[in-house]
């Protein structure tokens, strides 16, 4: 992965500076996608001085007895936030990648229909998805512990974020501890990325609403089931809980850190998922 600097440094580069052979750095290219060059035209390898660093990484991991996929992904996941300042919250990334993106001010009450229709679709549909959800408090995630703990068992990660007095390990979704000054301690986010059903919801509480019924609150709010806006929502979550000092979002991140490629949603998926949301806001966004 090419990252801070400009890529000119040749595999004998790289192997002279890392101290590896340049045949051990084609195999673990071929088998885990790991260092990856930019290509000339006339197909030589090229690689970043950054990628030095990294690759030093990994041989400091697998040396230290971390199994070398997993000192890839973590070696991998630092040199990412290291690369790129931590996203100060799901909606500001999203409005920043994608002004395209309506926004809309919208009752609690229906974002949490929103919310129930994109964790039903994702646990009827998606395969081994990454999923994000954000709490504001503890007081507001402990009622929806109990769901979020079953669509865990699912999803090839699952993260929660709030205002947590305890992040001890327990079954369920890892649990992502906001400090007080923390953005995303104002949001409201669902977040899953997946191939099947890639779907983010985010929004912000307007401020001056201390007088406002709980169910009557408003929220600034934007979703999308665009691929790469649900990506790039997906891996500000990750980033989030990687600089809470969250261990998990490392590989993680690892996962995010590619652009989906010729991504198209699945037009059913979506319909079936807005089917929900009619019939959620219907009965409970009133």
């Amino acid at each position: 992965m090419n990252m801070l600097s400009t890529p000119d440094l040749t595999i004998g580069d790289l192997a002279q500076e890392t101290g590896l052979s340049a045949a051990t750095l084609r195999m673990w290219e071929q088998r885990h996608g790991f260092p990856t060059p930019a290509r000339l035209a006339s197909g030589h390898r090229r690689y970043a001085r950054a990628d030095v660093a990294t690759v030093r990484d990994v041989v400091r991991r697998r040396d230290s007895g971390v199994r070398l996929d997993v000192a890839i992904a973590q070696a991998t996941a630092r040199a990412l936030a290291q690369a790129e300042p931590p996203a100060p919250s799901v909606y500001a990334e999203l409005r920043r990648h994608h002004p395209h993106l309506a926004s809309n001010r919208l009752r609690k009450s229906t974002l949490l229909a929103l919310s129930w229709a994109i964790e039903d679709e994702f646990a009827a549909r998606a395969t081994r998805p990454h999923l994000f959800g954000s709490f504001q408090d503890e007081a507001t995630y402990l009622p929806a512990e109990e769901r979020w703990v079953e669509l865990a068992r699912v999803a090839a990660s699952a993260f929660v974020m709030a205002e947590f007095d305890d992040v001890a390990p327990r079954p369920g979704p890892v649990r992502v501890h906001l400090q007080e000054d923390a953005p995303m301690r104002r949001e409201w986010t669902v977040v899953c990325d997946s191939p099947e059903l890639p779907a983010a919801l985010t929004a912000w509480e307007l401020p001056g609403q201390s007088q406002v019924r709980d169910r009557d609150r408003l929220f600034e709010a934007v979703w999308t089931v665009e691929p790469l806006a649900v990506r790039h929502a997906a891996r500000a979550c990750a980033q989030v809980a990687s600089a809470a000092g969250v261990a998990e979002a490392a590989p993680v991140l690892y996962d995010l850190a590619e652009d989906p490629t010729d991504a198209v949603t699945d037009l059913a998926s979506v319909t079936s998922m807005f089917n929900r949301v009619v019939t959620y806001v219907d009965r409970f966004g009133r």
